[in-house]
């Protein structure tokens, strides 16, 4: 079981604190903190980014560089879950094989990151990927 804290800070600004003492602020979309929503986002895009990263180094791929942009689309009506989200993952480096790429997203998506896991539970999950040189 893992326990992690959120403490009100001041007006509408939070700090989130996880089970090892790291913080990330979080507060309305016009805040100075990432809002909780897309907080969901970037943990679902660190779990898969880890994974990826993490296998293609197991493959003893040449990555150089590995930048997510997910994008989201809320429902209309409160809460406003997610219900469709994409990913697109943008590797780099010289003479990565495609096909190691594909079966280290294909493994992360479908075996190892639990928080992709949970968000496909209420939401559409897409991706894709490029491969950019160095």
């Amino acid at each position: 079981m893992t326990t992690v804290h959120v403490k009100w800070a001041q007006d509408r600004l939070f700090e989130g604190i996880g089970s090892n003492g790291a913080t990330a602020l979080m507060s309305p979309t016009d805040g100075p903190g990432v809002s909780p929503m897309q907080m969901l986002l970037l943990g679902m895009g660190g779990c898969t980014a880890y994974d990826v990263v993490d296998i293609l180094e197991k493959q003893r791929q040449p990555l150089a560089g590995l930048e997510l942009e997910i994008t989201g689309a809320r429902g209309e009506e409160q809460p406003k879950p997610w219900t469709q989200i994409h990913v697109l993952y943008r590797f780099r480096g010289d003479g990565l094989d495609a096909a190691k790429v594909e079966r280290a997203i294909a493994l992360s998506v479908e075996k190892y990151c639990g928080a992709l896991a949970t968000l496909a539970g209420v939401a559409q999950v897409t991706h894709a990927y490029e491969i950019l040189p160095a």
